[in-house]
């Protein structure tokens, strides 16, 4: 016997009182869409204009919009190195620019250059007293 009160569920695991009968299903044979009431635009647009309403719709470009210079594209810099070590720096647009034109000139991919650019530091600061 199990002295816990009933929680309101219905049937209880250790319950031995019959189960309720199934609900009825609802019938909805009758039900029929009824169209939508939507309010006059003329009275959207005056509401609109009494509270200063932005519209947030684009407007009809009159004009073809003004070309915008692209970047210019870089050059496909992918090839099977052994290098599998990534390195994330943040840097002057200049420098990166600068670095990239030395990449393209002399046809490395970029972990070449670092490699190189890496040899002459050593060799640099290995020759100052």
């Amino acid at each position: 016997m199990n002295n816990r009160p009933s929680l309101g569920f219905g049937e209880d695991e250790d319950s031995t009182e019959q189960a309720a009968a199934p609900a009825k299903v609802l019938d909805l044979s009758g039900f029929q869409p009824q169209p939508a009431n939507r309010p006059d635009r003329a009275n959207i647009a005056k509401a609109a204009a009494k509270t200063n309403f932005k519209s947030r719709e684009p407007k009809a470009q009159t004009a073809p919009p003004s070309p915008v210079s692209e970047p210019a594209k870089r050059l496909g810099r992918r090839r099977l190195t052994g290098r599998s070590v990534q390195l994330n720096i943040k840097v002057r647009q200049e420098t990166v620019d600068a670095f990239y034109a030395i990449v393209d000139a002399n046809g490395w991919v970029m972990g070449e250059a670092f490699e190189k650019a890496v040899e002459l530091l050593e060799a640099s600061l290995k020759s100052k007293p």
